[in-house]
């Protein structure tokens, strides 16, 4: 019964994942955020589609990331900090407008958190 349940809410974020994918694609000028959540930690990318290629990238897991003494990485505050580090290492690499995937997850908690961190910092969604 749980096992069911487990399966068809990955085929579900699985299938919103690739309604997204479909419609949202990264350039060199304007590249793609993604985020991933897992139960302990949190990855973000700027990848530009055109090439193939990740332009800028954080983890909850990174060394840097662990210094800022959270209790896990895969808090609000976390993603908050982690929006953060995403936005000012964007910022110098010249990158001020991106495109926003969610990766099928609900716009809510630690992807919401994620999104309005780098809005601070200067990114244009």
């Amino acid at each position: 019964m749980l096992r069911q349940r487990r399966k068809k809410k990955e085929i579900r974020r699985a299938a919103v994942r690739q309604r997204i994918r479909r419609r949202v694609s990264g350039t060199a000028e304007r590249p793609r955020l993604t985020v991933f959540r897992s139960v302990r930690h949190l990855h973000l990318q700027l990848i530009d589609d055109v090439e193939g290629k990740t332009l800028v990238s954080v983890s909850t897991q990174e060394a840097s990331f662990k210094e800022q003494s959270f209790r896990q990485g895969a808090t609000v505050p976390a993603a908050s900090a982690a929006g953060k580090m995403l936005g000012e290492r964007a910022k110098a690499v010249g990158i001020s407008k991106i495109v926003f995937d969610r990766g099928g997850y609900a716009y809510h908690g630690r992807v919401r958190a994620v999104a309005d961190a780098a809005r601070e910092v200067g990114l244009e969604f």
